[in-house]
């Protein structure tokens, strides 16, 4: 917790004086009634209903309410989650013909397929989804959107080809990127933010380099999230030959060092899955300071109720 006005919390040490005050004063009042009085006629001279500690409760609550009320002046804060109201984000899925492979279940392509959906599912409403694919050429299959429907869609119409080519994906992935942030600009909207999730499960073939991608996005300010998708044994047959596929994990990590984005490895569709819930978090919410002071100046109040309460009981006497 972090307070707005944290000076204002001094008023507390007036508190601590009321305290000491009330202390020293009760102090006095029980020596000058064992000076002045035999101990049997204690009870008619300063008669109390609450014995031992009980008599102090009321006077302890009605401090604590006041603490509360002190404390609610600072305007106390705390983090929370909030769904973003705007942004943009660009998935880009690697559709080249290793995503047929049976390593994760029942193929790459068809977790990759589950997950990106749920993915897309669990943004909130005001994030702009694109998708591109990419294999031996980059398409934008769905421009940034707010109707995360047709992008879901679209991602169920994925299939594979021949080819890897990963940089043209991020290529294509940043000008949609950039477009939409165009966009967002002319409409009066300055600090809106973006990102680009690229999954792939092998190393780019064909096509503009993936480093030279990885700069551009770079300077344009564009973090990439990466995943590298897929175990290490993975093989697929193609023409009755079977080749290995291992996840390109060392490339991955480097465009996600290089442009600000967090780097993920998935070997099975639950691992893909806990990778986009932690992407969606990072994309789709944001922590903002929210004050919590009415929420204390309520147990103040509920704190001083009590304080009445118990007074009356303990200093009431019977007619």
């Amino acid at each position: 917790m972090s307070f707005l006005h944290p000076e204002r919390l001094l008023l507390l040490a007036g508190v601590a004086l009321l305290a000491a005050g009330y202390a020293i004063v009760w102090h006095r009042r029980t020596q000058a009634i064992a000076r002045y009085a035999q101990p049997h006629l204690h009870d008619k001279i300063a008669p109390d209903r609450a014995t031992g500690l009980k008599r102090h409760v009321a006077p302890a609550l009605a401090l604590g309410a006041l603490s509360l009320v002190l404390v609610s002046a600072a305007q106390p804060t705390r983090q929370e989650r909030v769904p973003r109201e705007k942004g943009v984000v660009v998935l880009a899925i690697d559709t080249s013909l290793s995503m047929q492979a049976t390593d994760i279940s029942p193929t790459r392509l068809e977790a990759a397929i589950v997950g990106a959906k749920d993915f897309v599912q669990e943004l909130p409403d005001g994030i702009e989804v694109g998708l591109v694919s990419f294999d031996s050429e980059a398409r934008l299959l769905v421009s940034p959107t707010t109707d995360h429907q047709s992008v879901e869609a679209a991602i169920g119409t994925l299939t594979t080809n021949a080819r890897t080519a990963t940089g043209e994906g991020v290529y294509t992935s940043l000008d949609a990127v950039q477009t939409a942030l165009a966009e967002e600009t002319a409409d009066g909207d300055d600090a809106v933010p973006a990102a680009i999730v690229l999954l792939s499960d092998g190393v780019e073939t064909v096509g503009r380099s993936v480093d030279s991608a990885t700069q551009a996005a770079a300077d344009a300010k564009v973090p990439i999230s990466t995943i590298a998708y897929g175990t290490p044994t993975g093989t697929v047959t193609i023409e009755g030959q079977t080749m290995a596929v291992p996840a390109d994990t060392r490339t991955m990590e480097a465009v996600a060092d290089a442009t600000g984005g967090t780097y993920f490895q998935a070997t099975s569709a639950g691992e893909l899955q806990d990778v986009y819930a932690d992407i969606q978090t990072t994309i789709g919410y944001e922590t903002e300071p929210r004050e919590v002071g009415r929420a204390l100046l309520g147990g103040a109040f509920v704190v001083l109720l009590a304080a009445g309460g118990i007074a009356v009981l303990t200093s009431a006497r019977p007619l």
